[in-house]
């Protein structure tokens, strides 16, 4: 991927969207789709879209729908399911797929057949306490239609036909317990924020630019921003003006929000973690696993600890996974610096990032134990999953590098957030992305977040609006309470994708 057109002239542009990954890919897809006449500029880092996070070998987690994830469905301390964030994530996967479906539909990206496959996701627990909630847990999600179709089992007969390599060489008198959804997909985003991008550098009035390091954002007079870029190749130094500035570089997003100066971005701090893999190198075990299979974190693990068996689809070939397992690195990128971290830290952020560290000790001594982790520590925690795992069969893999959240808090001083989180200014003509999960599974519904913060006008227009629905026919109201459109928008996404359409096929089993 090249290059598309000479650097933008002194006029500037309506749009910059700093970082090729996802999250830009999608807002620049929508904004062409939105206003074909407006103008976009991207910068890229590296010489390469989607190298960072959004890269299959990057991604901690692809097509997360809450299906399995245990993490987004906390047991609260009456004993009850709180299934509020699975809702929210498994409605945003549904708007997705379903812009997704669009543009292949219009001919408007052209990805590889095998972006996207169907493929079971499930829960797997062990220990009475586990199954007790696994088991409330079922039946709290399949209340709402988004979860219909999802089984559950305590059968070790049915158990070792859903997962073979799980079950196998398992001590019989354990008591186990799983759900499986199959409506579940695996998604190469990589390949996904690829096509998007080839797409946009077809279009009139975008251009794309790589090697470029973005070095200062500052607003003129006239609300524009002067956005500073050097040449990462040459060193030659440009100066770019634009209506409105989207920083989606991932880790890198934090630096740049605080060069930006916006009084929204004080007080927020980052916290990096690193990310490793066991990948199976034995073809034959990976032919015997076709699923997700996400299993709770230890106690006192943070949410992105969650162990799963993951079954992958790269480059037209079947992978499986385990982990991850955490490190930690100062770097913001996994091609970043390891200055990131410190350079970070400024007057306005550090109470909250020293109130966030004391608060989150645990996390310290989680991390800690991680990096001092053993080749036969790894291979003992792959077992409690796969307990006859052979260590020849599995190389470690680095993964990608993950920032999370740290933001002012008025009662605690600060406090590390697990999720994505979207910063703008108060004028709307920048916005940064913070954060990590679920966000490229979730990236339409977040992109259209921003758009109402930031274009809120616009937004509010008969032509952006008649566009959305035509884009996203469920735009505007709730598939989890409205059950005829939900099947309508997977049975039209699932043909389009190549899909199963399952999610009316099984009963609520239990």
């Amino acid at each position: 991927m090249k290059d598309k057109n000479d650097f933008p002239d002194a006029s500037g542009v309506d749009v910059v969207l700093i970082g090729a990954g996802i999250m830009s890919a999608t807002l620049g897809m929508l904004l062409k789709e939105l206003q074909p006449d407006i103008n976009i500029a991207i910068f890229e880092r590296l010489d390469v879209a989607a190298a960072e996070s959004s890269d299959a070998w990057n991604n901690a987690g692809t097509g997360h729908s809450a299906f399995c994830e245990l993490n987004y469905t906390p047991e609260l301390a009456d004993g009850s399911i709180d299934t509020t964030k699975a809702v929210t994530i498994a409605e945003s996967f549904e708007i997705s797929r379903q812009f997704w479906a669009y543009l292949i539909q219009k001919n408007n990206v052209k990805v590889p057949g095998n972006f996207i496959n169907s493929i079971p996701h499930m829960s797997f627990v062990w220990g009475d306490a586990n199954v007790a909630y696994l088991k409330k847990r079922h039946a709290a999600l399949t209340q709402c239609q988004l979860f219909k179709g999802m089984e559950y089992t305590e059968d070790p007969a049915k158990l070792t036909e859903w997962m073979p390599l799980v079950m196998q060489g398992r001590d019989p008198r354990e008591k186990v317990a799983a759900t499986r959804m199959d409506q579940g997909t695996d998604v190469n985003f990589g390949t996904l924020t690829r096509g998007m991008f080839n797409q946009l550098m077809k279009l009139e009035g975008v251009s794309m630019h790589f090697g470029k390091d973005v070095r200062k954002l500052r607003q003129e007079n006239d609300l524009r921003w002067r956005v500073s870029i050097k040449d990462r190749n040459t060193g030659e130094k440009r100066k770019i003006r634009a209506s409105f500035v989207f920083i989606g570089a991932g880790g890198g997003s934090l630096p740049l929000l605080l060069k930006s100066g916006i009084p929204e971005g004080q007080g927020f701090g980052g916290f990096p973690v690193s990310g490793q893999w066991l990948k199976c190198t034995n073809p034959a075990v990976i032919r015997q696993h076709r699923a997700k299979v996400y299993g709770k974190a230890s106690v006192g693990s943070p949410p992105m600890s969650v162990p799963h068996l993951d079954t992958r689809f790269i480059n037209g070939e079947q992978e499986l996974l385990f982990g991850p397992y955490a490190g930690f690195s100062t770097k913001f990128l996994k091609n970043g610096s390891f200055f990131d971290l410190p350079l970070s830290i400024k007057a306005n952020n550090l109470r909250p990032m020293l109130a966030a560290g004391i608060r989150n000790i645990p996390l310290t001594h989680y991390l800690i134990d991680q990096v001092r982790q053993s080749p036969d520590d790894r291979l003992g925690a792959l077992r409690a999953y796969y307990p006859e795992a052979r260590e020849e069969d599995w190389q470690l893999a680095v993964a990608g590098q993950r920032v999370q959240v740290i933001k002012k808090d008025a009662q605690k001083g600060g406090v590390l957030e697990f999720g994505t989180e979207v910063v703008s200014g108060a004028d709307g003509s920048l916005a940064a992305l913070l954060g990590a999960s679920p966000g490229a599974s979730t990236a339409v519904s977040i992109m259209l977040n921003l758009l109402q913060r930031c274009f809120p006008d616009q937004m509010n227009t008969a032509a952006w609006q008649n566009k959305l629905k035509q884009m996203i026919p469920s735009y505007g109201e709730s598939l989890p309470q409205n059950p005829e459109l939900l099947q309508q928008v997977r049975a039209w996404t699932s043909e389009v994708l190549g899909l199963e359409n399952v999610s009316a096929r099984q009963p609520d089993k239990v």
